[in-house]
């Protein structure tokens, strides 16, 4: 092979290379702005001259959801239904991690437990509900049980898996340096094991909002859930459609605000991937 060769056959390879060039982040966030606009404005052109009871106006649902959040006793309800999502996925996390990280590191206690956790893990969370609300009542302790006991499996499953996925040459290097079984725990098995953790807490968020609104919906009389199933079953529709657009809202902040912390806690793992992509 010629040199004038060579020079043609990488030539031809590069141009067959696929780009790495990543798409601009400000084009990203473009994006995420102007499709929910669009989507808004199309709805609002659809939904103008609608005579249907069941798909009022975009306009009319806007005017009802300005006096839902004039009004004091819808805003009670919100902030019920935020604190029990809260207390819900704070103690959904904590009791995940650490029933996972003790499963994955003592495995007698883990072969005991294990058949039972995925038994319960394959019941679908809504069905927990009317389960808890007919042995407990119908109280907030309640809702906030069933939430947490729904959202609790995604988090013990990651982190049992990030657990027991920790490279165990790690592990001997802990033992090298004489770290204590708790500092092996907290410096070096669950920083490695976190993006599996955080990768559960995420789908724990999105129970833990599923079934707030089930267990609202089920005999309660306070919270979104409630208050939008009572629009509908009271015909008042407009108002059944801005509570919805609410929860759309909360969930969408929810989602948001969590993305954030998992990137300033997870900010080495984000990058180290980028690193390994780019190399």
């Amino acid at each position: 092979m010629t040199v004038s060769t060579a020079t043609r056959v990488t030539r031809t390879a590069a141009r067959r290379r696929p780009s790495t060039r990543k798409t601009p982040r400000w084009m990203l966030v473009a994006l995420e702005i102007v499709v929910p606009i669009l989507l808004v404005a199309l709805w609002w052109v659809l939904s103008a001259d609608s005579t249907n009871t069941f798909f009022p106006p975009l306009q009319t649902i806007l005017q009802t959801l300005v006096q839902d959040l004039s009004n004091p006793v819808f805003l009670a309800d919100v902030g019920a239904s935020l604190l029990n999502l809260l207390i819900s996925f704070v103690l959904a996390s904590v009791l995940g991690v650490v029933l996972g990280t003790l499963l994955g590191l003592v495995r007698w206690v883990s072969w005991l437990t294990e058949p039972t956790m995925h038994f319960f893990r394959a019941i679908p969370p809504v069905a927990l509900v009317p389960i808890f609300v007919a042995i407990l009542g119908f109280g907030n302790e309640t809702r906030i049980l069933s939430i947490t006991l729904a959202a609790l499996f995604p988090t013990l499953i990651a982190t049992l898996d990030g657990v027991r996925a920790m490279d165990p040459t790690m592990g001997m290097v802990t033992r090298v340096y004489g770290l204590t079984r708790g500092q092996r725990i907290f410096r070096v098995t669950l920083p490695a094991a976190s993006p599996r953790i955080f990768s559960g807490m995420q789908v724990s968020l999105q129970t833990a909002f599923i079934v707030m609104i089930a267990s609202e919906m089920l005999g309660s009389s306070t919270g979104l859930g409630a208050v939008t199933l009572q629009a509908q079953q009271s015909f008042m529709i407009a108002q059944m459609w801005a509570g919805i657009i609410v929860l759309g809202v909360i969930g969408y902040v929810a989602s948001a605000l969590f993305a954030l912390l998992r990137g300033r806690v997870l900010r080495w793992y984000i990058r180290s991937q980028q690193i390994g992509r780019e190399a």
